[in-house]
C-alpha cells in the first residue's frame, strides 16, 4: 500500500492528476513483478483505474489487491482482460472506451492480452519505457549496478526523507523500487509535489537507458544479464550510456570498482567512494556497523546501521553522498553539515528490504535467513556477512538458481561462492524469462560441479520439496541459509513448521 505519508491516496484524491500519456483505465501485465507493481501503485495514486493479471500469487500482488485493484491470475487469456462496454456517443456511433497495457519485462509480445490491446487499437508501453516517462527529469535520483541497487534504493529514501522530516521548505521524497521496504511495507511512495524522487534502475534489457535523471548512484558494474548482453564489454558500454544521460549540473556518485570507462562518460559532477567520499569504519554488533561520511564539505556523524554487512555500508555511503549532493546543488542551497547530520538520521530508521538478508525465524538455537542473492558475487557476500551474524554455527543452504544462462555463465563462480558453507541444497532453476541464447545449465549440473569441488551437496527438485530435504538434515545448532531471487520465498511457512516440530523443546 501507498504508505501513510500520502494521505491523499487513502481519501481517494489523486496525486498529480492523469498521466498525460495514459486514459484512465490502465492494465497491468505481469502485475506481480517487483518494480511494475510499485508503477501501478503510483498510477493509482494519481487518480488512474487499474487492473491487471500474473501467473501467480505474491506479495505484490497482495499489495494491490489491498489497494482493491482488481487481478485475475493463471495462465493469459483474452478473457483475463477487462474490456470496458461499448457506449454511443452524440452522434449515435458505438464507441469503446479507450484503455492501455502497461507489461512488465516477463511478457512476451504474443502474450494473448496484449494482442488483443494491440487490436482494439489500446497504446501499450513495457514498465521501462513508462518508468522514463513517469519520472520526472528535475527530480529524479536513480540508482544503477549490477549488485546492491534495491537497497541503496531505499537508503536514499530514506535519507531524503531524514533532509525533508528536519530542514525547512525541503518537500517530502518520492520512491519507485524493486522491493519492500520492510518498515512501510511498500514498493513506492509518491513524492510531494516537487520532491526529488528515488527510482531503482535496472540495467536488464537496457531497461535504465529510458531514464534521464539529475543524479544517479552507481554502485558497480559486474558481469549479469549475459543473455541479452552477451559480453561484460557491452554490460560496460551501457552503464556508461547510462552515465552520459545525467545533465552537465547533475551528480553522479560511483562505487570503488565502478569502471574508468563509466565515469569519462558523464558529462556531470563525479563523486567516487574511496576518492571524493571517505568512509571512517566505526565497531560492529554482529555485523551491523557503525561509520561516519566525508564529502566535499560535509561530513556526517556517527551513523549506526541496522542491516548487517560491510557491503551495506558501502550502500550505504553511496545513497548518502548522493542524497547530501543532490539537495546542495538547490539554488539558495542549503547548510551542507545540516544536511549530511539530517541525511544521516533518516537512515538510520531505514530497517532492511524484504529478502535481503531477511530473518525468517529462530528455533532453538537454529536461525533461519532469506535472502535474494542470485549471482555469484551476492551469494559470496552474504555468506560472509552470515559468518559475522552466526560467528562459529555451521552454515546450510537452499540454494534457488535464477535463469538457466546466468546459472551455466557463472557456474564456476557459483561454486566458489558456496564451497565455504557446510552444506547445499540445491532447487530447481527458476526460470522468469526464456533465455534468449543458447548457453543453459540446470541445478544437476550446479550439484555435480559442487559435488567434483567435494562440497556436500545435494539435488532438491522442485522449491517445496528441496525445503523438505533441507529441513530434514537441520541441526539446532546450525544456520539456515535460504538464497535465490525466484519463488523460492514461498517456502518460508513450510520449513519454519517443519523446524518447529522438530524443536528439542518439544521432546
Amino acid at each position: 500500500m501507498i504508505p501513510p505519508s500520502d494521505a491523499s491516496e487513502h481519501n481517494g484524491e489523486s496525486r498529480g492528476g492523469l498521466h498525460p500519456d495514459l486514459p484512465e483505465h490502465v492494465h497491468i501485465l505481469g502485475a506481480g513483478g517487483a518494480g511494475i507493481s510499485g508503477l501501478a501503485c503510483l498510477l493509482r495514486a494519481r487518480g488512474h483505474r487499474l487492473s491487471g493479471h500474473d501467473r501467480e500469487a505474491s506479495p505484490f500482488t497482495a499489495m494491490l489487491e489491498e489497494l482493491n485493484v482488481p487481478l485475475s491470475l493463471g495462465e493469459s487469456d483474452v478473457k483475463c482482460m477487462p474490456i470496458p462496454e461499448a457506449a454511443v456517443d452524440a452522434e449515435g456511433a458505438v464507441v469503446r472506451p479507450v484503455g492501455a497495457v502497461i507489461r512488465s519485462a516477463a511478457i512476451d509480445d504474443d502474450d494473448p492480452q496484449l494482442v488483443r490491446a494491440r487490436g482494439l487499437g489500446w497504446p501499450t508501453f513495457k514498465y521501462a519505457e513508462m518508468l522514463g516517462r513517469l519520472a520526472p527529469r528535475d527530480q529524479t535520483l536513480a540508482v544503477a549496478g549490477t549488485h546492491g541497487k534495491t537497497t541503496s534504493t531505499w537508503m536514499l529514501y530514506h535519507a531524503l526523507r531524514g533532509i525533508a522530516d528536519t530542514l525547512d521548505g525541503v518537500p517530502g521524497p518520492g520512491a519507485l523500487v524493486g522491493g519492500l521496504d520492510v518498515t512501510l511495507d511498500s514498493n513506492a511512495v509518491a513524492p510531494d509535489g516537487r520532491g526529488l524522487f528515488a527510482v531503482e534502475a535496472c540495467e536488464y534489457d537496457r531497461s535504465f537507458l529510458q531514464l534521464t535523471p539529475v543524479g544517479a548512484v552507481i554502485t558497480n558494474v559486474e558481469a549479469d544479464h549475459l543473455d541479452c548482453y552477451g559480453t561484460v564489454a557491452a554490460v560496460e558500454d551501457a552503464f556508461a550510456q547510462f552515465a552520459s544521460r545525467l545533465p552537465r549540473e547533475g551528480l553522479l556518485v560511483l562505487g570503488r570498482e565502478v569502471p574508468d570507462l563509466v565515469e569519462s562518460s558523464s558529462r556531470a559532477e563525479v563523486w567516487r567512494l574511496g576518492r571524493e567520499i571517505q568512509v571512517d569504519l566505526g565497531p560492529t554488533d554482529l555485523g551491523r556497523y557503525a561509520f561516519s561520511l566525508r564529502g566535499p564539505g560535509w561530513a556526517t556523524p556517527v551513523i549506526q546501521l541496522n542491516v548487517p554487512g560491510v557491503f551495506n555500508v558501502e550502500n550505504a555511503a553511496l545513497a548518502l553522498a548522493l542524497a547530501v549532493g543532490s539537495q546542495l546543488a538547490h539554488p539558495g542551497g542549503l547548510d551542507p553539515q545540516a544536511c549530511a547530520a539530517a541525511a544521516g538520521r533518516g537512515l538510520e530508521n531505514f530497517q532492511g528490504v524484504r529478502r535481503r538478508f531477511e530473518h525468517w525465524g529462530q528455533n532453538d538455537g537454529l536461525d533461519l535467513v532469506h535472502d535474494y542473492a542470485h549471482h555469484p558475487t551476492e551469494v559470496e557476500a552474504t555468506l560472509r556477512t552470515a559468518r559475522r551474524v552466526f560467528p562459529g554455527a555451521p552454515l546450510h543452504v537452499l540454494f534457488q538458481p535464477h535463469q538457466h544462462s546466468r546459472t551455466a555463465h557463472f557456474l564456476e563462480g557459483f561454486v566458489d561462492a558456496l564451497k565455504t558453507v557446510d552444506r547445499v541444497v540445491v532447487a530447481d532453476v527458476y526460470g522468469a524469462r526464456t533465455a534468449i541464447d543458447s548457453h543453459a545449465a540446470g541445478a544437476e549440473d550446479l550439484v555435480q560441479a559442487l559435488v567434483d569441488a567435494d562440497v556436500e551437496a545435494v539435488y532438491g527438485g522442485p522449491p517445496a520439496q528441496a525445503a523438505e530435504a533441507f529441513a530434514a538434515e537441520m541441526t539446532f545448532d546450525t544456520a539456515g541459509l535460504v538464497l535465490g531471487a525466484g519463488d523460492i520465498d514461498g517456502t518460508k511457512d513450510d520449513l519454519l513448521s517443519r523446524l518447529a516440530l522438530r524443536s528439542p523443546s518439544l521432546s
